[in-house]
């Protein structure tokens, strides 16, 4: 594990690989000046259809998880998920909510336009085919068709997500589950919850809200698609 100072100024500790991976991004820096651009809603990714199945790698300031995805738990949230998670929408997301024993979420990209302009092109409800028990991930909603890029990962037996009712929208379809990786989720930093972060000031001023209000959450680092089948 080799240690590495956030974005954020917290000291963290990352696999070898993941290291290598920042020095490299550094060095990229060093010629390109600034982040790249956040990945917008173009006519093209919004058409993306996911493989069946495909397994996702989540870099982040704790550790790297694994996530495997089925199209036939949610079709349109799989595509969703694969779109952003293979063009890498969260690089730099902070995870912004952490209730230990129940569910940790993240979603915002950090970049208020970005975000608002996914929000735009929220997604269709579908049905719940699958339950939300520990280690599975789901797209958090408001209400009616509001699931965009906001997702949660189950901590415990939230099986009650399954018909949850909200603004008349019955359930949180999982779609997908963690294969590797589920303590560095149950790590990440849970102090912040009074007050915690609030979302429409996420939406509206982005990661330097975070930064300024709750700067030892952690975050993403790097998400790539690492196996589809078939």
């Amino acid at each position: 594990m080799a240690p590495v100072v956030t974005r954020d100024g917290v000291h963290r500790a990352l696999p070898a690989a993941a290291f290598a991976a920042l020095l490299l991004g550094a060095c990229a820096q060093a010629v390109v000046q600034g982040p790249p651009p956040t990945v917008r809603p173009a006519t093209a990714l919004l058409a993306v259809q996911a493989p069946d199945s495909f397994v996702a790698e989540v870099v982040t300031s704790e550790g790297p998880f694994e996530v495997t995805f089925h199209r036939a738990w949610s079709p349109l949230a799989v595509d969703r998920a694969y779109t952003l998670l293979s063009n890498g929408f969260y690089a730099g997301a902070r995870i912004y909510r952490v209730e230990p024993g129940f569910v940790v979420q993240w979603g915002f990209s950090g970049d208020p336009v970005a975000d608002s302009l996914w929000k735009e092109h929220s997604l269709p409800d579908e049905p719940v085919v699958e339950s939300n028990v520990r280690g599975v991930v789901s797209f958090a909603r408001a209400g009616p068709e509001t699931r965009s890029y906001t997702l949660f990962v189950n901590l415990a037996e939230n099986v009650r997500f399954d018909a949850l009712e909200a603004g008349g929208v019955r359930g949180y379809p999982p779609i997908g589950r963690l294969t590797s990786g589920l303590a560095v989720v149950d790590g990440f930093y849970p102090a912040y919850r009074d007050p915690a972060p609030r979302q429409d000031s996420i939406a509206a001023f982005g990661n330097d809200y975070l930064r300024r209000n709750f700067p030892q959450l952690d975050s993403i680092v790097a998400t790539r698609v690492i196996r589809t089948w078939p």
